[in-house]
């Protein structure tokens, strides 16, 4: 009975001493954190609402009354190459690149302005519906947010409305949709007011992933600066992202993106 009550113990003490199994994957849509590859000087004047990253060339829309433009931004110094104002009355938000032409929405005024993409200068302006906040082309169509919890799809030529898809996260709705990059299939967009980003699948509007960027969020920077930019660096699994009046972007890889 000793020699058996020795060998209980022994194997008692040895399940006791085993390391516990490593925490299981976060779900899909859980929060992730993400890999900072590198930093890109960024212009703390820039209000941002839309970047983009098309041939080595960066575009940034910015926003404010008086304040909005579009910039042509050399990616790797952060230098403002050219810029061209919006009228005063304009209020910027989104942007994309479309062939030889740069389509550019505005906040409350109803106006989008598709503009030559080499001189950044305006071609033409059609009208819309509703709030403007971000935009995207996934190859084939515009995808647009207005701040709920809807995206709209455009025609890229007309800039007419071709359907709309409603976005869920555990069948919930996730509201307040702003800067949007399409890229793989897929939509990743920045959620106003916090620090985190979204993947979406256009195709149901269900929420695959979430990633965490508080982390990365500067400390000078007041909390009212909110994270605002993303741009897919064509060719690879990383991403451009800045906010609103940021001095820094930052070069990440998402995981599992």
């Amino acid at each position: 009975m000793r020699w058996l009550l020795i060998a209980v113990l022994f194997v008692l003490s040895a399940a006791c001493a085993t390391p516990p199994d490593p925490p299981a994957a976060a779900s899909p849509a859980g929060p992730t954190r993400v890999e900072v590859l590198g930093t890109v000087p960024h212009d703390p004047e820039a209000f941002t609402q839309g970047l983009e990253l098309v041939d080595g060339v960066l575009y940034e829309g910015t926003g404010l009354e008086g304040q909005s433009s579009l910039r042509r931004v050399n990616p790797r110094t952060g230098e403002v190459e050219r810029r061209v104002d919006l009228p005063d009355s304009l209020f910027g938000e989104g942007i994309t690149v479309v062939g030889d032409r740069i389509w550019q929405i505005t906040w409350r005024n109803g106006v989008a302005m598709e503009r030559d993409r080499t001189t950044l200068e305006e071609v033409r302006r059609v009208t819309y519906e509703g709030e403007g906040w971000g935009l995207c082309h996934d190859g084939d169509r515009l995808v647009m947010s207005d701040g709920s919890d809807r995206l709209t799809f455009r025609d890229p030529e007309s800039f007419a409305e071709t359907g709309t898809v409603a976005v869920r996260r555990g069948g919930q709705p996730v509201t307040r949709l702003n800067e949007l990059e399409c890229v793989g299939g897929q939509v990743w967009a920045n959620v106003w007011q916090t620090d985190k980003v979204v993947r979406i699948d256009p195709a149901n509007g269900k929420v695959t992933d979430t990633v965490d960027l508080s982390g990365v969020r500067p400390a000078d920077v007041p909390k009212s600066d909110v994270l605002n930019g993303i741009a897919a660096v064509p060719g690879t699994d990383e991403f451009l992202i800045t906010g609103k009046n940021w001095p820094t972007m930052f070069r990440v890889r998402f995981p599992g993106s």
